[in-house]
C-alpha cells in the first residue's frame, strides 16, 4: 500500500509534465539563441527596424494631434462691424451674440484698442501716426461653442451690421483630412512591416529546423507529439518578438532623443509649449507584448508547416 502511493508520488502528474516542458523550451530556446550571437542579432535587427519604422510614425502622428489639437483650439471667428457703427451700437451687437446658444464668448475690441495693439506689435508707430484718422473698424472676437462652426460663420456673415467676416475653416478640415490620410498609412505600414517581421522570425525558424531534422524525426518516430516539437521554435520566435520590440523602443527613444532639443527651440521661436512626447510605459509594455506575439505567430505558421512535410508517412 505505502509502495504504491509512494510510486504514484514519485511520478509526476500531466499537468506537471506538461509545465516543466514548457520551463524547459523558454530556457533551452533562449540558450539556443544565445549561442548562435550574430544570426540572432541580425535576425532581431532586421525585425527591430521594420517594427521601429510604423512605430515612430504612429508616434509623429500622435504628436501632430496634439499639436493640431491646440491650434484647433484657436477657433475665433473675426466679425468686422460697419465703420458706420459707434461704440454703444457694437456694445448691444456683442450683448445680443453673447445671448446665444451657439456662441461661448464675445470680445469686443474697438478701433482704439485695435490701433494701439497694432502700434505695439507691429513697430509701425510712425506709419501710424502719418495716417492721421483711424482707419481700423470695431472688431467682435466670437468663440463658437461646440456645434458647426462653419453655420455659425454664415449666420454673422448675414447679420446687416456685418462689413467682413474672417474664418478659416477650410485649412482645419484639409487638416483633419491629412491627420485621417496619416492614420490610415499608418495602420497599411503596421500590417505590411509586421508581416514582414513575422516572415523574417518564421525564415530564420525554418532554418533551425533545417538544422534538426534528423532529431525532430526521431521524435516523431517515438511518438513525439506536434506540439510537444513545435514549443522550442516558438519560444524561439517569441523570444526574437521580445527582442526586436524592445530595440525598436531603443531606437524611437534615440531617435526622440535627438529630435527633442531642435524641436523645443523651434517651439519657442514660435511661442508654443509644445514639447515632443514618447510611449508611456503602459504602451511600451503593449508594444513588448505585441511584438512577442508577433515572433510567436510566425515561429508557429512555419513550424506547423514544416513539421507537417517531416512527419513520416504510414506505411
Amino acid at each position: 500500500m505505502s509502495k504504491t502511493a509512494n510510486t504514484e508520488a514519485a511520478t509526476p502528474s500531466r499537468l506537471g509534465t506538461w509545465i516543466n516542458h514548457h520551463l524547459h523550451s523558454v530556457v533551452f530556446s533562449l540558450g539556443r539563441a544565445l549561442r548562435k550571437p550574430w544570426a540572432t542579432v541580425l535576425t532581431v535587427a532586421v525585425m527591430a527596424l521594420a517594427l521601429a519604422l510604423p512605430l515612430g510614425l504612429s508616434i509623429a502622428l500622435d504628436n501632430l494631434k496634439h499639436f493640431a489639437g491646440s491650434v484647433q483650439q484657436s477657433r475665433d471667428i473675426n466679425l468686422f462691424l460697419k465703420p458706420e457703427l459707434d461704440a454703444a451700437a457694437a456694445q448691444d451687437i456683442a450683448t445680443t451674440l453673447r445671448a446665444r446658444a451657439d456662441i461661448a464668448e464675445v470680445v469686443l475690441r474697438t478701433p482704439e484698442e485695435g490701433l494701439a495693439e497694432l502700434r505695439q506689435s507691429a513697430g509701425l508707430g510712425e506709419a501710424i501716426d502719418a495716417l492721421g484718422d483711424n482707419p481700423l473698424p470695431t472688431l467682435l472676437i466670437v468663440t463658437p461653442a461646440d456645434g458647426d462652426d462653419a453655420a455659425l460663420a454664415a449666420s454673422l456673415e448675414a447679420l446687416p451690421q456685418t462689413d467682413l467676416v474672417q474664418h478659416d475653416a477650410l485649412w482645419r478640415k484639409r487638416l483633419d483630412g491629412w491627420l485621417a490620410f496619416g492614420a490610415r498609412l499608418v495602420q497599411v505600414l503596421s500590417v505590411l512591416l509586421g508581416l514582414g517581421a513575422a516572415l523574417v522570425v518564421g525564415n530564420t525558424v525554418r532554418l533551425d529546423i533545417q538544422a534538426r531534422r534528423e532529431e525532430i524525426g526521431v521524435l516523431q518516430l517515438l511518438g513525439a507529439s506536434d506540439g510537444f516539437i513545435r514549443r522550442p521554435f516558438i519560444y524561439l520566435g517569441a523570444w526574437y518578438g521580445l527582442a526586436a520590440g524592445a530595440l525598436a523602443l531603443g531606437l524611437i527613444g534615440i531617435c526622440g532623443f535627438a529630435l527633442r532639443p531642435p524641436l523645443a527651440t523651434l517651439s519657442q521661436s514660435y511661442g508654443s509649449p509644445f514639447v515632443l512626447h514618447g510611449l508611456d510605459l503602459f504602451h511600451s509594455s503593449m508594444v513588448l507584448v505585441a511584438t512577442t506575439i508577433l515572433g510567436w505567430l510566425g515561429a508557429w505558421l512555419v513550424t506547423g508547416h514544416f513539421l507537417r512535410q517531416t512527419r513520416p508517412t504510414e506505411t
